[in-house]
């Protein structure tokens, strides 16, 4: 009876929270803090609304790159090829827009057509014929950035008139402008980028949370044994994650697309990369069965923060920034580690409180039984 007062009271502490939950509060209690920071010892930048726009507008695509990837981590796997989706898609679209004289819309399903064509196929070879998926992802990226030097090899701009009205476009936030060194009034704005990268947090979200699909991919993450007895089709439910993380790393192409307006080879180096390292200060594990959409969004928001930040103090180089995001994920990664002993540690409690508990019936059982057996005794006597 202690024990089970004893894990009652930790989950009180606890507040019964759970470790998406646990794990998606510290990443946005991170956030809060390394832009209040910023904003209190770099005040002239950070106290415009205008640079937390600026962090959405220039980190749309990695939004939307990494919410596919949290997807699949989810599920227990990973896909290193949405960098090279990103940039076949950038390279395919500008050469069909400027030496095909395309149209806008069209672009926008052959983005959409190569993502999809890639998260079917990697999710086939992962999930029915059980490869690895960091090989079978290895092999598309692979794959996506020779066939980028394949469609075209010299980077060029992109000057189709029709593309560059969709991509000067800008959405106007009222009341939260600013006033320049010159004494002129600025609107603050965001992309159309950012609509379409919130759109897709919301929809994952609501697919996570209130969908049995959504639930299906924790089940699977989190013990594939256990979700087959549950009569979970898991092999259906990874191939779809791959689906679905191809089909936004085509969004998020085409959404890449439209902020550099341009295509070259090397674009999206090391977003992959950058999609991991946000889904796991996110909230996501790399063992499967925890993350949540919304951790991922200030995961990815973190992760350009820091580096705005590093790039504010006056340390441009390359190797500053890297530091910064592999101290971040050191950070995060020991606070994985931190949550899944405290779990572990919770789950063995309550099963030595009710082991106790079922011992303590039986005893209880054992001293009616011989007390009833006495009193027959007495009574046949």
């Amino acid at each position: 009876m202690t024990q089970l007062k004893t894990a009652g009271r930790r989950r009180g502490l606890l507040g019964n929270m759970t470790d998406t939950n646990l794990l998606t509060t510290i990443t946005i209690a991170v956030f809060i803090v390394m832009y209040v920071c910023a904003v209190a010892f770099l005040q002239e930048g950070f106290l415009k609304p205008q640079t937390l726009f600026n962090l959405l507008n220039a980190n749309a695509a990695l939004i939307i790159l990494s919410c596919g990837m949290t997807l699949v981590m989810i599920t227990g796997g990973i896909d290193i090829s949405v960098g090279g989706v990103t940039a076949l898609v950038c390279m395919s679209c500008a050469v069909y827009l400027d030496e095909a004289g395309g149209n806008v819309f069209v672009a926008i399903l052959l983005a959409l057509g190569i993502g999809l064509a890639f998260g079917i196929v990697q999710g086939f070879l992962v999930a029915y014929l059980d490869i690895q998926p960091f090989i079978v992802t290895l092999a598309g990226m692979f794959f996506a950035r020779g066939m980028t030097t394949i469609v075209h090899t010299n980077p060029f701009n992109v000057v189709n008139s029709e593309f560059v009205s969709l991509k000067e476009t800008r959405l106007i936030i009222p009341f939260l402008g600013s006033v320049n060194k010159k004494g002129n009034y600025i609107d603050a704005y965001i992309e159309i980028g950012v609509v379409v990268a919130l759109l897709v947090v919301a929809a994952l979200f609501v697919i996570l949370k209130w969908t049995k699909t959504g639930r299906n991919f924790y089940a699977v993450g989190g013990n594939r044994q256990s979700a087959l007895m549950l009569g979970i089709n898991v092999k259906r439910t990874t191939f779809l994650s791959y689906v679905i993380c191809g089909l936004l790393a085509g969004v998020g192409g085409f959404v890449y697309f439209l902020h550099v307006g341009s295509g070259a080879p090397s674009h999206a180096t090391g977003a992959e990369m950058n999609a991991i390292a946000s889904s796991i200060i996110g909230g996501t594990m790399l063992t499967g069965g925890v993350g949540n959409i919304i951790g991922t969004l200030f995961g990815a928001m973190s992760l350009a923060l820091i580096q705005t930040i590093v790039s504010s103090v006056g340390l441009d180089q390359a190797w500053w920034t890297g530091i910064t995001i592999a101290a971040m994920l050191c950070i995060f990664l020991v606070v994985q580690s931190v949550i899944i002993s405290r779990r572990k540690k919770k789950n063995t409690a309550e099963a030595e409180a009710s082991a106790s508990e079922a011992a303590v019936e039986a005893k209880a059982e054992t001293v009616s039984d011989k007390a009833e057996n006495s009193n027959e005794n007495t009574d046949n006597e």
